[in-house]
């Protein structure tokens, strides 16, 4: 038996464009659900460092980019929000760290590129000396500079969290080929379930599903926009390990490495390594990849201890608007056409963006809030995603 339920706005994918985007949404009094194929905080948004950048990484060349433009008040505009006092509540997640720090090695390349994001950025960091850098960066073996970058890390698993307990109910699960849409009416959803199926009108659909956009456009007969894949093989280190929040600078553009550290109930510390080490690692396998990160630390921290450190791998696939050789979008894409709304966020931080243009999307395509965002539908709630060092099954 088929049931019928009209809403305002369907969101396909609970990673953090499609929570933010619904939290905003509903606010505003539209009738807004949100269906996911997996879990909540998906693939790309869990096994994100939390980093909330300001642009300063992307400044390492001495100019400022795009991405450096459109970035710049992300910081601000997130501890608003953490405080209770921005578009959203967030006083409730955990933030791991008020800071992130950039430190060069003694190589003149590095020495270059942190005094050159140090001019550019001077309002956004500040050198740092003795004990007001982190504990790992105060030793006397350590002959490089160090700069504190007024960007919190957060709790990702935290934001999701809090996110889904404010949102939770709009959210269902739904399988991954239940889904039916009609290219000739966008707005007609049709979902399979296992006693019938559930039929949704919508007046808007927003396609927020990150590598899933590209089946759904498919499924809607839609050439464009056109999606894009970069891969990432992140590196995640277990074990006695001090907190570190930091990015180390080298010769180019991207960082040589950055380590985020997440406590542990049991008193362990996990790093998360991303940056060039990630990118460099796609072609390896688990065991080659494992043995370069080990490398990188030992040339960049040679007095850190890794005796007792397990290690792991994750690989990503970071979906995001194509662009001209495959390189990372500057900013986050909103794209409307014919009552379909496709976006991707590129970063964490750019999802308050990405949720304002949908809704500055919606009002410009006539779409208007039919009531207080309160939708009764017959289907499962999505389940929250584990943090990707949950998900490991073999340390080695």
């Amino acid at each position: 038996m088929s049931k019928l339920v009209s809403v305002d706005v369907v969101i396909f994918g609970g990673g953090i464009a499609g929570l933010w985007a619904l939290a905003r949404l509903r606010q505003a009094g539209y009738a807004a659900i949100l269906l996911e194929t997996k879990t909540l905080g998906g693939l790309q948004t869990i096994a994100a460092q939390g980093i909330i950048h300001g642009g300063a990484k992307y400044a390492l060349t001495g100019s400022a980019s795009d991405a450096t433009q459109a970035i710049g008040d992300m910081p601000q505009r997130w501890r608003a929000c953490l405080a209770g006092e921005g578009e959203l509540d967030l006083s409730r997640v955990r933030v791991l760290s008020q800071h992130q720090y950039l430190w060069s090695t003694e190589s003149i390349g590095s020495r270059m590129t942190g005094f050159f994001a140090s001019k550019l950025m001077r309002s956004r960091m500040a050198a740092v000396e003795g004990v007001d850098r982190p504990k790992l960066l105060q030793s006397t073996a350590f002959k490089g500079n160090v700069y504190r970058l007024e960007e919190p890390v957060l709790d990702v698993p935290s934001l999701v969290a809090e996110l889904v307990r404010q949102q939770g109910d709009a959210c269902f699960q739904i399988e991954p080929d239940a889904v039916q849409l009609d290219a000739a009416q966008p707005g007609c959803v049709k979902i399979a379930t296992s006693a019938g199926s559930v039929s949704i009108q919508a007046q808007q659909l927003v396609l927020a599903a990150g590598a899933g956009n590209e089946s759904l456009l498919k499924q809607l007969d839609r050439e464009t926009p056109q999606m894009q894949r970069r891969p990432l093989h992140m590196l995640m280190a277990r074990g006695p390990l001090p907190l570190l929040y930091a990015h180390c600078l080298g010769a180019s553009a991207n960082p040589r490495l950055t380590i985020t550290s997440y406590p542990l109930a049991e008193g362990e510390i996990v790093w998360h390594l991303g940056g060039q080490v990630a990118e460099s690692g796609v072609a390896s396998d688990e065991k080659e990849h494992i043995a370069a990160g080990q490398a990188e630390l030992a040339a960049l921290l040679p007095w850190l201890d890794l005796t007792d450190i397990h290690w792991a791998t994750r690989r990503i696939d970071r979906a995001e608007i194509a662009t001209p050789g495959g390189k990372r979008p500057d900013s986050w894409l909103v794209h409307s056409e014919r009552d379909v709304i496709t976006a991707w966020p590129t970063k964490l931080a750019f999802a308050p963006c990405l949720a304002a243009d949908v809704l500055h999307c919606l009002e410009q395509d006539g779409v208007r809030p039919s009531g207080d965002g309160t939708v009764s539908i017959d289907l499962p709630c999505a389940p929250l995603a584990q943090p990707p060092w949950n998900e490991v099954k073999r340390w080695s």
